[in-house]
């Protein structure tokens, strides 16, 4: 016979943003999901499974971070779902962990006083009492546990402090559902929470008679200050972007010199012939030419990890409101956004935090217009072509966040008209952000997240991006001319002719065929862009990334039109920028947008206004600056 102790319960964890109950989903379960230091990171129910003192197994839901259960916003309505039983394939939960922030309980109780309502055996986590009582905050739990009628646990979840005596607490027997006795059927139910929860601070969580100045607010009274506020957020992305050019050159020289040791041992190996140059030109070569950007890209991860684990994204949004209101969108629409530079897919998945559906729909409609990491290898390449790094790796990063502003720019433009298309909301959404107190960076999500996003760029190069490159070597190899002129032979080949197709639909940007075939096959994922590029303009060399670029760069020095002109002249260097900073070029992001906004033709729309919008944009900067005359 099975008793009730032997089957696994379902424990939800419930909290605000910020309150840091995927910091102690993580503690209890040991799953790395991800950890920062603002609203909106949660998105989705995640399960994991933790285990009692006793060896009893709980499987534990993290639920998206809300502020009610009114359902205004699909992260209210999914956590909503979850609680009432009515999740697709996930059960009634037998318990709910309400994760609250100890040192703002006048706001996070309320959500706990709904949990209570809905009539659901709950434990209280007072989390981060480390922060309330360095506010000079005077805590009792045993008091907030006798109002409240359920048990109360003080925890400092990201030091693993309180998390045996929370499992202690969610042993057999679950404690049982409180009664709502601050719920009164002739008053306004946000009233009586609102007065309950008053009177349980004062009894429970006494502040010192004089406010307390902390440091959060001394940072604050320069990082959000009206105009210094604003020169701080422009140097912090500043000095962003010229350490990832500027830091990572050390192992991006690693990574090169490890592929020409790898190219040479290959020559020594093989004899010279179609084998060897796929393995040397079209993989080594192919893969390399992308994998060589690795470190820029972990370092973006990196310091985008650095800005939310330490608490500065929300200033950033705070700050931005005003900017975001101009386009029609507000404060909540900047984190989804920012996330989309490090990538669209999460960014998009992030827009379930706002609440105005025309909002939500409109900011996932330019959030692949901020640039992803996917374009950074493309930047990389470009970059340097135009502003060599001898000229100062200063101007580089000054071309790169002008690139970064250009996206970003165009992309509010085009929200202010989507947003007054769309008309205005029937009930109009309101900007709500807490500002969490600044804490140190938690290095190891930090460190964990880089590595995690690092091989998935791997796996990526490893997968697509090598099978395109033996693709493109093969298509650029066979079939073979009888010609010795490299030129002729490529024209000879299957890629010669594509290019020939394309080349009339891309020559009015200033590119040429190889150029055009390049970036066909970067609808499937820029990063190919920079392996395409490697394998049509290859040389027979065993050489590292380094030596790939500079033939790339020599080549494109060289390469001319029948009628002797250059092709790749610095206006056509930056029609080639503006195109990928406008084309949507990543099919992925194109199915998450499907799935998010419930709609193909929306998805689908999207995809073909964005590309047609980088072609016309593209074709408008070559064809003004030859007129010009650049």
């Amino acid at each position: 016979m099975t008793h009730a102790s032997d089957t696994t319960s379902t424990i939800a964890l419930i909290g605000n943003p910020n309150a840091g109950k995927t910091t102690l989903f993580n503690a209890l379960t040991g799953a790395n999901q991800r950890v920062g230091n603002y609203a909106g990171v949660t998105v989705a129910v995640k399960s994991g499974e933790t285990f009692t003192p006793h060896g009893r197994k709980l499987r534990v839901l993290d639920l998206p971070g809300c502020y009610s259960l009114r359902a205004n916003s699909p992260d209210e309505k999914v956590a909503l779902d979850a609680l009432s039983g009515l999740l697709p394939g996930e059960p009634k939960p037998d318990l709910v962990v309400c994760v609250v922030d100890a040192s703002n309980l006048e706001r996070h109780l309320q959500l706990t006083l709904q949990v209570i309502e809905l009539g659901l055996p709950c434990v209280l986590a007072l989390n981060m009492v480390d922060v309330a009582e360095g506010m000079g905050l005077r805590l009792d739990p045993t008091k907030l546990a006798e109002e409240l009628g359920i048990p109360v646990v003080p925890m400092q979840a990201n030091a693993k402090r309180g998390i045996v005596e929370l499992k202690q607490a969610l042993r057999f027997p679950l404690p049982v559902a409180s009664e709502a006795t601050w719920a009164n059927p002739a008053e306004d139910p946000e009233t009586a929470r609102r007065d309950f929860v008053t009177q349980l601070c004062e009894l429970a969580a006494r502040r010192p008679n004089a406010h307390q100045q902390t440091l959060s607010d001394k940072i604050d009274s320069i990082l959000l200050h009206p105009i210094y506020g604003w020169l701080s957020l422009i140097s912090v992305f500043f000095s962003l972007f010229w350490a990832i050019f500027s830091f990572a050159q050390i192992p991006m020289g690693w990574i090169e010199a490890g592929q020409s040791a790898l190219g040479s041992w290959v020559e020594s190996l093989m004899a010279a012939g179609d084998l060897r140059s796929l393995i040397i030109d079209g993989m080594i070569g192919g893969v390399g030419g992308v994998v060589t950007f690795l470190p820029q890209i972990a370092l973006l991860f990196f310091f985008i990890g650095l800005l939310e684990s330490s608490g500065y994204m929300a200033r950033a949004a705070y700050l931005m409101d005003g900017v975001m209101a101009k386009a029609g969108l507000s404060g909540k629409s900047f984190l989804p956004l920012f996330s989309s530079y490090a990538c669209a897919i999460p960014g998009v998945m992030a827009t379930r935090t706002i609440n105005s559906a025309k909002e939500r729909l409109v900011t996932i409609f330019i959030a692949p217009w901020m640039s992803c990491s996917a374009r950074l290898p493309v930047y990389f390449l470009i970059v340097p072509l135009l502003l060599h790094e001898n000229e100062g790796t200063w101007k580089q990063a000054l071309v790169l966040f002008a690139v970064y502003a250009l996206g970003t720019a165009t992309a509010f433009i085009v929200a202010r008209v989507l947003r007054g298309r769309l008309g205005e909301d029937i009930t109009p959404g309101h900007f709500l952000l807490e500002l969490p107190p600044y804490r140190k960076p938690q290095w190891s999500y930090i460190f964990r997240h880089v590595f995690e996003r690092a091989l998935s760029f791997i796996r990526k190069a490893g997968t697509l991006i090598l099978g395109l490159s033996i693709l493109l070597w093969a298509l650029s190899t066979y079939p073979k001319s009888q010609s010795g002129d490299p030129a002729d032979a490529l024209a000879h080949s299957a890629m010669g002719r594509i290019g020939a197709i394309i080349e009339p639909v891309v020559r009015p940007l200033g590119f040429d065929g190889r150029m055009g075939t390049a970036i066909l096959t970067s609808f499937a994922a820029r990063e190919v862009f920079v392996s395409s590029m490697a394998v049509l303009y290859r040389v027979e060399s065993a050489g590292g990334s380094e030596e790939v670029r500079t033939v790339l760069r020599d080549q494109l020095a060289i390469s001319k039109w029948p009628d002797g002109r250059r092709i790749f002249t610095p206006l056509s260097l930056v029609s080639l920028l503006v195109f990928f900073i406008y084309a949507m070029q990543c099919l992925p992001t194109t199915a998450v947008v499907a799935r998010e906004s419930g709609s193909w033709k929306w998805a689908i729309g999207q995809f073909l206004f964005m590309t047609s919008f980088a072609y016309t944009a593209s074709l408008m900067i070559f064809q003004v600056g030859k007129l010009i005359g650049y």
